[in-house]
């Protein structure tokens, strides 16, 4: 390829970034939002995290095994496909106001950004300069970055009212007046997420006029290898014992991250009193603080060993979420930024930490650990539920107990004295 086509397929592989980074960061938005529209319980709503990463769960593997007939790029527009399909069908869910709709389109969604994902991060290191491999996925990674930031914002401003109705205020209402509330608030999703899947589309369309080289993988060599199922390659990996903790570490850790972020707006209205508007502007300033951690963080690894780092910053969020859950005012809504920004570096030290001496086998492990993704659809029902049954200051005892595990992971392998940080979520 010339370097203008070059830079003009890294652009449209780096915005795949931004596309599957802005859809995860608006599930806080949409927690609240279609728990109010759909009149659910904490524990119901809680299952959008579910769907979400339940597709995350079950489709790397499918994708990769897609790619591998179809290459890269057939991949990267089944994805796309998906994505705006999911997106498309936003809008008859709003319409008949059903729940499980809104779930199957998430679902949907999320199958595509599993495509995308498992496609875009090997791929933008290897498309152009082999030299500058390490420049572009950090630089594309920023772009995810910067999705997390806005989702929450923007979402802020288009989807959610600022109008939730109390229990006696819906109580005096006739059943058409809270008919029209309810369906008027599910409304709300239909431009956006129409938008959302326009462009995506835009962004397949793109894909598919653009000319992206075939990538020919170096075979893993063995036969015997290659005759065993990946079920069995999968069962023998589990057998090492670094990377089934690293493994069960990053289940713990991304079960924590979704359940911080999920019901921090639930959390700022009914602790500190907010709106939900303010609250989703306080939930953009926290994402901003995990940038800003992941950029600190990497700096003070440099100085600090980061399994050191990986534990002090892991039993430092345990301790903020045990103050989050005894304080009141806004105090605690601060001390769930603080969460954010100490959560930055723990996907990939964990990761790193995981796939330490596998060798041939790296590739292979590192998809255990991106699989063990799954803890973001399992701890937010968990919370949920803990929520339903007492407040939800306590049940942020959930994401406190898990931040342990990590802590407990950290300190098992403080004699490993250096870590290579591949990837990031």
């Amino acid at each position: 390829m010339s370097k203008n086509k070059d830079l003009f397929a890294v652009a449209l592989i780096t915005s795949l970034f931004f596309i599957w980074g802005f859809a995860l960061n608006l599930n806080p938005i949409l927690i609240p939002h279609l728990k109010k529209a759909c009149q659910l319980s904490d524990l119901q709503s809680s299952l959008v995290d579910s769907a979400s990463y339940f597709a995350y769960f079950l489709l790397p593997i499918p994708a990769a095994q897609f790619m591998k007939r179809y290459g890269y790029k057939g991949g990267i527009l089944l994805g796309l496909i998906l994505f705006s399909v999911g997106a498309f069908l936003f809008y008859p869910a709003s319409i008949v106001r059903n729940y499980a709709f809104f779930l199957g389109a998430l679902f949907i969604i999320f199958s595509g950004a599993a495509f995308l994902e498992t496609a875009a991060n090997p791929y933008i290191t290897v498309i152009g300069d082999p030299e500058g491999a390490t420049q572009r996925i950090n630089f594309a990674q920023s772009f995810n970055g910067l999705a997390a930031a806005l989702a929450p914002l923007v979402g802020g401003m288009v989807i959610l009212s600022g109008k939730t109705l109390t229990t006696a205020q819906e109580a005096a209402m006739s059943p058409d007046q809270l008919n029209t509330y309810l369906l008027k608030e599910a409304s709300s999703v239909q431009t956006p997420f129409i938008i959302i899947g326009i462009g995506v589309l835009i962004v397949a369309a793109l894909v598919y006029r653009t000319h992206l080289p075939v990538i020919v993988e170096e075979g893993e060599g063995m036969e015997h290898h290659e005759s065993l199922s990946i079920f069995q390659r999968m069962g023998s990996l589990f057998k090492e014992k670094n990377l089934r903790a690293g493994v069960i570490a990053q289940f713990f850790y991304v079960g924590a991250q979704a359940c911080v972020g999920s019901f921090f707006i639930r959390f700022s209205e009914r602790v500190a009193g907010m709106d939900e508007k303010l609250a989703a502007n306080y939930l953009a300033a926290a994402m901003l603080a995990f940038l800003a951690g992941r950029a600190i963080g990497t700096f003070l690894m440099t100085f600090i060993n980061p399994v050191k780092l990986l534990a002090i910053f892991g039993i430092t969020n345990v301790a903020l979420i045990v103050l989050s859950v005894f304080l009141h005012g806004k105090f605690p809504v601060f001390a769930l930024i603080g969460v954010e920004f100490f959560m930055s570096i723990m996907f990939p030290t964990i990761f790193s930490l995981a796939i330490r001496g596998l060798g041939g086998k790296t590739k292979e492990g590192s998809s255990l650990v991106i699989m063990a993704i799954v803890g973001g659809a399992v701890f937010p029902p968990i919370m949920g539920r803990l929520s339903d049954m007492t407040n939800i200051q306590i049940a942020y005892l959930v994401p406190a107990a898990c931040f342990l595990f990590v802590f407990y992971f950290a300190i098992r392998n403080l004699k490993v004295k250096e870590v290579k940080l591949s990837v990031s979520h």
